[in-house]
């Protein structure tokens, strides 16, 4: 799952000093700053980032709070607001502990700081608040307690607010650099043996061109059945007849399904531009791309069918040397070469789909 992070820009410093930091923000990929109300103007002029002030032109509207009579007075600000409130809390004893379970339950966005950074409060504050409205964000000085506060008790904290004050603002791309990677998701790959190679007539193909250059090895995991996904390879291969095209999966057919993040599939007709999809290596090693365009055109197909321990799964290609599955050895393997008895990596699991996500029922594709 992805965590947020925020960066801390509106101490007491010039704008000038204070901009290298919300810069950093923006370039690294943060989701949102904090600045005084007389910066948002400028802050936006900057670009695309949102924008947590006591600003009424700001994104999200900031409280704080040092003090249980504050907490409360914080939540009822909050109900008079339209806009989502982001409430800060400095956790100094238990009493505002309980103070900050409590206003989880009316704040969009809970921000909790120890001056001390102490792991045991936040324990105790992820087992309260799973299921209350809030976001729990954790406010951390340093890449290194960003990585502790969203693994803490395996579920983490939603997000973090970074101030590198002291650390400095390359602090900021080693924190986003450090949760990018906590997103990698790992699959198991199984060697799926070719029971069927067969031309099925013309059909509308879908390509996908990220905006991520993949590597010899890696695809996207596509299937015509929920239950079991092939490992389509990229286009990053050199041919006689084109160009490699490194950010580009040739993926199949329209009705057929794509792993995304978060556990989910879509059609490959559904995908559009700006949605994430998942790159996956052939150690199942995954990590989230963005699509930058997706191409549909009307070409000849081919039949794919696998098998692996009584467990047949299918999926449609367009029917063209360039197109490769990946074998068992991980090297990939054109579908114009492609034999019966021949191993390729398959994912397989359990279940249906309901609206692209995974469900616990029985279901028969065929």
């Amino acid at each position: 799952m992805s965590k947020r992070v925020w960066v801390k820009a509106d101490w007491s410093a010039p704008w000038e000093e204070r901009k290298k930091f919300i810069t950093s923000a923006l370039e690294a990929g943060a989701e949102a700053v904090i600045v005084p109300r007389e910066d948002v103007e400028k802050t936006r002029k900057l670009g695309n980032i949102k924008i947590i002030s006591k600003s009424e032109e700001s994104d999200f509207f900031f409280l704080e709070a040092s003090s249980v009579e504050e907490v409360e007075e914080a939540i009822s600000k909050s109900r008079k607001q339209e806009k989502k409130t982001v409430l800060s809390i400095k956790i100094s004893g238990k009493k505002l502990e309980k103070a900050a379970i409590k206003a989880g339950n009316y704040i969009d966005f809970l921000i909790v700081i120890s001056q001390d950074w102490k792991v045991i409060p936040l324990e105790n504050l992820i087992a309260e608040l799973q299921e209350a409205k809030t976001n729990l964000i954790a406010g951390v000085k340093n890449a290194q307690e960003a990585k502790t506060a969203v693994e803490t008790l395996e579920v983490g904290a939603d997000g973090v607010l970074l101030n590198s004050e002291e650390e400095g603002f390359e602090e900021i791309r080693k924190t986003c650099e450090i949760l990018e990677e906590l997103k990698h998701e790992k699959f198991e790959l199984s060697p799926g043996k070719i029971t069927k190679i067969k031309p099925v007539g013309m059909g509308d193909r879908v390509c996908i061109d990220t905006t991520s250059l993949m590597k010899i090895g890696e695809g996207m995991l596509v299937g015509s059945q929920s239950h079991g996904l092939f490992l389509i390879h990229s286009e990053s291969l050199k041919s006689e007849y084109v160009e490699p095209r490194p950010f580009r999966v040739n993926a199949g057919a329209v009705h057929a399904y794509i792993r995304t993040p978060g556990g989910r599939t879509k059609y490959l007709s559904e995908l559009e531009s700006g949605d994430r999809v998942l790159i996956v290596n052939s150690e199942g090693e995954a990590s989230e791309a963005t699509v930058g365009r997706v191409k549909i055109e009307r070409r000849p197909l081919l039949l794919v069918e696998a098998e692996y321990e009584d467990r047949k799964i299918k999926t449609l290609l367009q029917n063209a040397e360039t197109i490769n599955l990946i074998n068992k050895n991980g090297a990939p393997v054109s579908i114009s070469d492609l034999e019966v008895e021949d191993e390729v990596l398959v994912h397989l699991q359990e279940g249906g789909r309901h609206f692209g996500a995974q469900v616990e029922e029985t279901l028969l594709e065929k």
